[in-house]
């Protein structure tokens, strides 16, 4: 599963991180996503980009799941901003597919990730390429399609501390 891996101390308790491994099929991608949600704390952030349909929603349905959350997660691209709140901590979902950099620069992002108008907890933003600002921390997640049916998730921490879930995957 693990194709490539490696690993950059940035300070005392914060790293650089990039590990690439191959997801088998959906449920491999949810299942991943279930170990994310499983292992996140308050204040993550999950940039996700990648092919059109290769498992950006699936992962953060599988995100929804390891934090509790029973609700039906769904693509939020005609709303935008979908919020869950009655798992172990919220999760802002969000989907940037149909707005250029302009358009998102005036939608203050921040606000989820700081945690100044909503209650703190896990933010996955698709198509986060469309982002014209990053979070100073956060966890990009890349998927594309393999060559023989799979899908291939390139994951890097950006200044985050590294979970023990995430460092065994």
């Amino acid at each position: 599963m693990v194709d490539e891996f490696k690993i950059e101390e940035t300070g005392r308790s914060h790293l650089n991180f990039t590990k690439k491994i191959v997801l088998a099929d959906a449920e491999a991608t949810f299942n991943l996503g279930i170990a994310f949600g499983q292992s996140l704390t308050v204040g993550s952030v999950i940039l996700l980009e990648g092919d059109l349909g290769a498992g950006k929603t699936t992962l953060v349905q599988g995100i929804g799941k390891g934090l509790g959350i029973t609700e039906s997660i769904v693509s939020p691209t005609f709303t935008l901003i979908n919020e869950y709140t009655q798992g172990r901590l919220p999760l802002y979902h969000l989907d940037l597919y149909r707005l250029e950099s302009p358009e998102v620069a005036t939608l203050n992002l921040e606000t989820y990730w700081e945690g100044f108008e909503v209650t703190p907890g896990i933010v996955a933003i698709e198509w986060a390429e469309r982002m014209p600002y990053k979070p100073s921390s956060y966890i990009s997640v890349y998927l594309t399609y393999g060559n023989e049916g799979d899908r291939q998730a390139e994951i890097t921490l950006c200044n985050c501390a590294l979970s023990e879930v995430i460092a065994t995957l």
